[in-house]
């Protein structure tokens, strides 16, 4: 099996068999989210117990609420009242759109346009989630430094289309070294009621358009944002399940 760039296995799809389906199309359920690892931006660890001496091993660990896969809440740019602790989990899932951005340019505007046929298609509540491969780059400066961006026009239709979560590969929606671009990007979408999901990674493992997508913030009181577990889960028959 390769590695991914995380030093981790590259595939991160299991096999199930839910209760009561065709055991001939086993669900497929992909783990969508990075490692989080010491030296990684906003995450450090640190040995508290080990077993030889306590009888248990643990660590402390020292996480910044937007490192790693993570979701924003409307509190990270004041864009409402609303903190991640009161996100309800209903909105954490649900059916989801793969739109395919393979190649992308650095630094590229992603528009309505590029969503393809998925914008005449697109259910409100469903979720978008956009593959650019750009988790191929989490260990280099232009992850975060020249990544692709999601335009005003594009979080607008999100808004007016309700997305339920709009996921990314880079660490962010829009470009981390333009401030007005930050703020308003963020502000248009988790204000609009999109909740964003950025640093996803595997998204290549998906094999259907459309799919079951879910990801779960840890709940820190009033907190601005968490790191997620985020995965999707597909079936033989490529349904959102």
């Amino acid at each position: 099996m390769s590695e991914h760039h995380d030093g981790f296995p590259a595939s991160g799809a299991e096999f199930v068999r839910a209760k009561g389906r065709d055991n001939s199309s086993p669900q497929r359920i992909i783990d969508l989210t990075l490692t989080l690892r010491p030296g990684m931006r906003g995450v450090a660890c640190e040995p508290k117990f080990n077993f030889r001496e306590h009888g248990w091993n643990a660590q402390t660990l020292h996480l910044y609420t937007h490192c790693g896969t993570h979701m924003d809440a409307p509190t990270h740019v004041e864009a409402g009242h609303r903190t991640i602790d009161e996100v309800p989990l209903s909105q954490c899932m649900g059916p989801a759109w793969l739109v395919k951005l393979d190649g992308i340019a650095p630094r590229a505007l992603i528009t309505v346009g590029d969503l393809g046929g998925i914008a005449t298609r697109f259910t409100p509540g469903d979720s978008l989630i956009l593959r650019t491969g750009w988790s191929a780059f989490i260990d280099e400066a232009r992850w975060r430094d020249e990544l692709p961006r999601v335009s005003l026009e594009l979080a607008r239709w999100c808004v007016e289309h309700q997305v339920r979560l709009l996921g990314v590969e880079p660490p962010s929606v829009a470009d981390v070294h333009d401030l007005p671009e930050l703020i308003g990007i963020h502000r248009t979408l988790l204000g609009g009621g999109v909740l964003i999901v950025e640093g996803l990674t595997h998204l290549d493992e998906i094999v259907h358009e459309k799919f079951f997508f879910a990801a779960l913030p840890l709940k820190p009181l009033r907190g601005d944002g968490s790191p997620v577990r985020a995965f999707a889960v597909e079936d033989g028959q490529g349904s959102a399940l």
